[in-house]
């Protein structure tokens, strides 16, 4: 009698052994799943601060000068007045898709941000910068200088520059990007000559230095 009611006791605590480990497992895969769509919502190379989405185009935009284009906004929430100047390369890829293009994001008259859009996939960062933050190295070449620059590699799909080089891309007549895909290095070249310095000036207070 006393066997029978041990091995039912038994019986009874390892079938809620499964039940629990069952339970346990279903917890673990369906945290497994979320964690996995949060990566990649954020891994994705759409929507980010300051993009050209949150820069509402309310016009397709007017010329600033030689090949760059001036985009003004007003944010429809803080009354914030946003400017962004597109400037595209040179060299193209397959079409205008693969097309890099150089963005300055302003707000209020002050530079928010300088970012280098590649359009095309770019390689792993380098090393991280002081914060942590994954960076790639780059050589630019302005006019006839050229210097090694760590820009801040965001999502793999952006490189953001320094406020310096960006001070010196609109003061100058050629201005090129060496940065790394998987396939090896590639050259990205603009030129960035002609543009209304004083149309640059008022929307984000940048002014040209010499490199």
């Amino acid at each position: 009698m006393v066997r029978t009611e041990t091995t039912m006791t038994n019986r009874i605590n390892t079938s809620r052994s499964v039940t629990f480990l069952r339970g346990a497992g279903r917890f673990l895969a369906a945290g497994l799943i979320l964690c996995s769509v949060l990566m990649h919502g954020q891994n994705r190379p759409g929507r980010r601060a300051d993009d050209r989405t949150d820069y509402d185009r309310s016009d397709n935009g007017v010329s600033a000068g030689g090949k760059w284009t001036e985009y003004r906004a007003e944010d429809r929430m803080t009354a914030a007045k946003r400017v962004r100047f597109e400037l595209p390369a040179d060299n193209t890829g397959d079409g205008d898709t693969d097309q890099a293009r150089i963005f300055l994001y302003c707000t209020d008259g002050k530079l928010n941000l300088a970012d280098f859009r590649p359009n095309v996939r770019i390689g792993r960062p380098d090393w991280p910068g002081f914060w942590g933050q994954p960076q790639m190295h780059v050589l630019v070449r302005v006019d006839d200088a050229h210097s090694r620059h760590s820009w801040n590699w965001v999502n793999g799909h952006f490189l953001s520059m320094d406020k310096g080089t960006a001070r010196e891309l609109i003061g100058a007549h050629l201005f090129r990007i060496e940065f790394r895909t998987p396939e090896g290095p590639r050259i990205a070249e603009f030129s960035p000559a002609g543009l209304d310095l004083n149309r640059v000036r008022d929307g984000c207070r940048l002014t040209p230095k010499k490199p």
